[in-house]
């Protein structure tokens, strides 16, 4: 059988002053309540079973059947059979994967239809995509290299990490505040002492506030000093205009220089993509080292992000959504909670983080599933439940949910 090698957590290791004490880091993690782990789903859909961590053993799921509004498959389309079968037909005819970057011989019919799909979706010139949307961000940030960025403060974790690689100068800006943007843009015109390349760069749906960035203000403000405007769109992408995300619902696809999204949320898939001008697009796959460098995305992915981009703009799931959501969003408000955000995620803000993962837990014991978010994940005394309901939800399953909300909160005292 074969053995561990010793990480640093015996003495002995330890004496030799060159190895990581990684359980002493996993005991720091728990003594500050933020230790995570593994909750494995039998399948990926509005109503699933699942499991405890079983660590390196094999899952047991539980005999329930809970209701999932935790996750981002927002159209719920990763069990709709037009998808799964579009990505069973790529398997036959392509291969199971790429095997090898785009540049090599990684780059297939399928990557090409998808990609003029984003395009004339996005209503661009041409997209590029990548293996992940957070290797998207690295890899287009990286490659930009500008001098300057001047990022939203809520940004994702992969545009803040996208900024360490490009070694770029980062200004960051009071969240959603375009105020706060112009005095930095300002205060950096002041300093600079020759020409630079200046990218504001913002989620337009943010993850856990589940509000929009003030995207019109950003272009204004963004040509009046010169500057790029990049737009992440991972949670945007595919539940507005046409399958398209804020950027078309704003109608501002010729203002954003760089509109960047994800295939594994609505799209039901796996990977990230990146449209705008041809020029662009051709920097970007000569210049991005995640995308140049990495096994290009697997051929039975694009075939499936594909055909929910297809469904997106042509069925009526994202109608479905947001008539969820504002029953969901009408319902909690009714019962006394506090519901922050304008967008299909509906952050329940209870303010302490005890509470709000007792709540999380209150609801895991009635069959929902919705996590409790806390401190560093955001900020201290905004603790909350992170709630993401689905095109695929019944009325009759949201009213269990709001049910599930109300007898967890009078049990806790919250309401």
């Amino acid at each position: 059988m074969r053995g561990e090698p010793d990480l640093g957590g015996t003495e002995a290791a330890r004496s030799k002053g060159h190895g990581f004490n990684l359980a002493a880091r996993l005991a720091a993690r728990e003594r500050r309540g933020l230790r995570r782990d593994l909750t494995p789903a039998e399948r990926v859909a509005a109503r699933s079973r699942v499991a405890p961590d079983p660590k390196g053993g094999v899952p047991e799921f539980t005999d329930e059947t809970r209701l999932v509004f935790a996750a981002n498959d927002y159209l719920g389309l990763a069990a709709d059979e037009r998808v799964q079968s579009a990505a069973a037909e790529a398997s036959r005819e392509i291969g199971t994967g790429a095997g090898a970057s785009r540049l090599v011989t990684g780059d297939t019919r399928v990557h090409r239809a998808l990609e003029r799909d984003i395009a004339e979706t996005k209503d661009t010139a041409r997209a590029l995509v990548f293996s992940s949307g957070y290797a998207t961000n690295l890899g287009v940030l990286s490659a930009l290299a500008p001098d300057v960025v001047f990022s939203d403060e809520l940004n994702h974790a992969s545009i803040i990490d996208g900024c360490r690689l490009a070694d770029a100068e980062t200004r960051v800006y009071d969240h959603c505040d375009p105020d706060d943007l112009r005095a930095k843009f300002d205060r950096r015109a002041h300093e600079a002492t020759g020409d630079e390349s200046w990218l504001v760069v913002t989620d337009s749906v943010f993850s856990m506030d589940g509000d929009v960035a003030p995207l019109e203000e950003l272009c204004d403000l963004a040509e009046e000093y010169g500057a790029w405007v990049m737009v992440d769109e991972a949670h945007a992408t595919g539940l507005y205009e046409a399958g398209g995300g804020l950027v078309q619902r704003e109608g501002l696809a010729d203002r954003v220089h760089v509109q960047m999204g994800t295939l594994s949320k609505a799209l039901a898939s796996q990977g990230g993509y990146v449209a705008g001008s041809d020029v662009l697009i051709e920097h970007l796959l000569n210049a991005a080292r995640s995308f140049v460098f990495s096994t290009g995305l697997t051929p039975p992915a694009a075939a499936a992000a594909r055909e929910a981009l297809r469904i997106a703009r042509d069925g009526d799931r994202p109608a479905r959504l947001w008539a969820n959501v504002e029953r969901l969003r009408d319902g909690l408000e009714e019962l006394g909670y506090e519901v922050w955000g304008e967008s299909q995620i509906l952050p329940v803000v209870v303010g302490d983080r005890d509470t709000a993962m007792a709540l999380a837990e209150r609801l895991r014991e009635r069959n929902v599933v919705a996590p409790g978010i806390r401190p560093p994940t955001v900020p201290e005394g905004t603790s909350r439940v992170r709630v993401a309901p689905m095109a695929s939800h019944t009325a009759e399953e949201i009213d269990r949910c709001l049910a599930a909300f109300r007898e967890a909160g009078r049990a806790l005292e919250l309401l």
